[in-house]
């Protein structure tokens, strides 16, 4: 009898993508896994059910999914999705396996509750970053989506063109783009201003990012500001202390008083995202001028940030986006599919799965087994709260 992976329809609200696109039902048939997929689970992202049943998947109604599947596939599973996905929760049943997207460091309620389900729940966010796990990185992957669709909403927002252009009515001057944050949503929304004909800078506590800032065509802004440290071992951004801030907004505002666009990316792995623009910074800036605050779903970066709402105040637009990856539903569900296979396969041994707790990314991505929150950071989190 062979594993069966579901693919249901995303419950979040406004939520477009799907977890497997069609692709993946070849791939995941080669290593004995067959596809069932949740009737329309994949319309919204332009992948109706016709392509799935051509590459073999079964449709079927939510109900008969949970019901067959060994494995449940979702972009967000119930740490993500906690007022919608807990009518799942009563479909789930002990020793089904639920892997997707969480948010482990902060839910701690429904890690809790899938583990007193009996499920075991893997959080793909927990992926490590080393070399041989790249291609199951769903945060690089949607992070890449994010920055490109900013820029683009951005260019919306903003009264004026990113091109220089010469024209009969005389020249346009390009507009001023500042990233703040070169991760990989910072790269990609560098790369995007530039390719739209922006003048972009950037700026990001970690020094060592410069290269890959200039290599996308920014400068890199130096700030005179310490900052040893700002690096955790998995290669993320760490929370900084109060002083430092208080010393970067200083330095930051007298750089931003000069931007048409300020994007900002920062953001800490279960923590609220950092404050770097004030509201005096941003009174400061110019008329017209506008803030896209990638980092809103966790608080954002702008203490004047409405998350989920285009706000202005004053003459400055500051726009706090939320699940910017759905806005390009197709693509980034190709990429969170691709994401999903391959830690599907890294999972499956002769048609079975095989939790090898030795193997680093299963161990650092499993949260809940046989009734207890196994991740030592996610338990230790949940402790402290209880």
């Amino acid at each position: 009898m062979s594993l069966t992976v579901g693919s249901p329809l995303e419950a979040f609200p406004g939520e477009r993508r799907v977890s497997l696109v069609p692709r993946a039902v070849d791939a995941l048939g080669k290593v004995g896994i067959s596809v069932l997929v949740e009737h329309s689970a994949g319309l919204s992202a332009g992948f109706p059910d016709a392509l799935y049943v051509a590459r073999g998947a079964q449709i079927v109604s939510r109900e008969e999914l949970f019901a067959k599947a060994d494995v449940i596939a979702q972009v967000r599973s119930l740490g993500a999705n906690p007022e919608a996905g807990r009518a799942d929760t009563g479909l789930l049943r002990p020793g089904q396996i639920l892997i997707g997207m969480g948010e482990p460091l902060t839910a701690l309620n429904e890690a809790g509750e899938l583990a007193r389900a009996g499920v075991t729940s893997f959080a793909l966010e927990l992926v490590p970053r080393i070399t041989r796990a790249q291609s199951m990185d769903v945060l690089s992957s949607m992070a890449t989506i994010a920055g490109y669709e900013a820029v683009l909403l951005a260019a919306t927002a903003l009264p004026k063109i990113f091109p220089m252009l010469m024209t009969a009515a005389g020249t346009i001057t390009p507009s001023k783009v500042f990233v703040l944050g070169a991760g990989v949503a910072g790269l990609q929304a560098i790369a995007t201003s530039r390719r739209l004909g922006g003048v972009v800078s950037a700026y990001d506590v970690r020094a060592a990012v410069k290269e890959q800032v200039e290599s996308v065509g920014a400068k890199f802004v130096v700030l005179e500001v310490e900052a040893a440290g700002s690096e955790d071992k998995s290669g993320y951004a760490k929370a900084m202390g109060e002083d430092f801030y208080r010393r970067q907004a200083e330095l930051l505002g007298a750089v931003m008083r000069d931007q048409d666009v300020v994007i900002t990316t920062a953001a800490v792995p279960g923590r609220k995202a950092p404050i770097l623009i004030t509201k005096a910074m941003v009174e400061g800036m110019m008329p017209g001028s506008v803030i896209m605050d990638v980092a809103a779903e966790r608080g954002g970066n702008c203490e004047l940030t409405h998350p989920g709402e285009r706000y202005m105040h004053g003459e400055v637009t500051i726009w706090g986006p939320l699940n910017l990856p759905s806005l390009a539903a197709h693509h980034a569900s190709q990429m969170f599919s691709s994401n999903l296979t391959s830690f599907l396969k890294l999972l499956v041994k002769d048609g079975q799965i095989v939790l090898n707790r030795e193997d680093e990314i299963i161990r650092e991505t499993l949260v809940t087994h046989e009734g207890s929150i196994v991740h030592p950071r996610v338990a230790e989190l949940a402790s402290v709260k209880a």
